[in-house]
């Protein structure tokens, strides 16, 4: 019997990247999968910003299914920095990034099965930064917020985690050089390192785990960065150096 066999897995953002990876890896080890995402499909096609969009997505998968199993909220919000980031396109980062995902735990959330879990997808942007990127870094640390939080509240009912990915080339791109190295892990990460945890996080393995956030990163938010140290240099202007 396969690992998710007869779960029912909803993804949003799942036409695409980490979401479509996470889709197809539950599949294949035997679970039904709903997707939302603004991508035309096959699947529900929508906007997560709307509120009345979620009622009808979480509405058709109850009609179909009567349950689910396991959520996991990975749409992907706006980045925009505070030069060029409207009021309005701050206020939707967070309609994506963090409200929709609290509101679709809400509607699900008196139809989790057994064993229930919510996967948030954060970022290592959650506890890091560059500039110009902050309507996209308040929603990533919004929702590994809204993770502990949730698990609280639906304690004994769902488990509750987030992870936070660092460097994940959805093209599956393999790099050298710096790129790699600057990784302790020695390489850019893929979709599948993160997918993999979901349906690890999903299963009965985890069954003692809730609240927590785990960065997949490579170690890159482990290593500390010296000017001069370890081979690094900081050149303004330079965007290769200042890694």
């Amino acid at each position: 019997m396969k690992e998710h066999e007869n779960k029912v897995a909803v993804i949003t953002g799942g036409a695409h990247g980490i979401g479509k990876c996470i889709a197809e890896e539950f599949r294949k080890n035997g679970a039904t999968v709903c997707v939302i995402d603004k991508a035309k499909g096959d699947h529900f096609v929508g906007d997560i910003s709307e509120k009345a969009v979620l009622e009808a997505f979480a509405d058709s998968v109850i009609a179909k299914y009567g349950q689910i199993d396991c959520l996991i909220n990975n749409a992907l919000p706006v980045m925009k920095g505070i030069d060029e980031c409207s009021y309005e396109e701050f206020q939707y980062a967070l309609s994506v990034g963090v409200t929709a995902p609290f509101y679709l735990s809400k509607l699900f959330a008196p139809h989790f099965n057994s064993g229930g879990s919510i996967i948030n997808i954060s970022s290592s942007r959650d506890r890091m930064s560059q500039p110009q990127t902050e309507s996209y870094t308040a929603a990533k640390g919004g929702i590994a917020a809204l993770t502990h939080a949730l698990a609280v509240s639906l304690a004994g009912k769902v488990r509750v985690n987030s992870i936070s990915p660092g460097w994940i080339d959805t093209s599956y791109k393999i790099y050298s050089g710096a790129d790699a190295k600057q990784q302790p892990a020695g390489r850019v990460g893929n979709p599948l390192d993160i997918a993999n945890m979901v349906l690890y996080l999903c299963s009965d393995k985890a069954g003692f785990i809730t609240g927590e956030n785990i960065c997949i990163d490579g170690g890159m938010t482990r290593q500390m960065i010296y000017h001069g140290d370890n081979g690094w240099s900081y050149m303004p202007g330079n965007t290769d150096a200042e890694r």
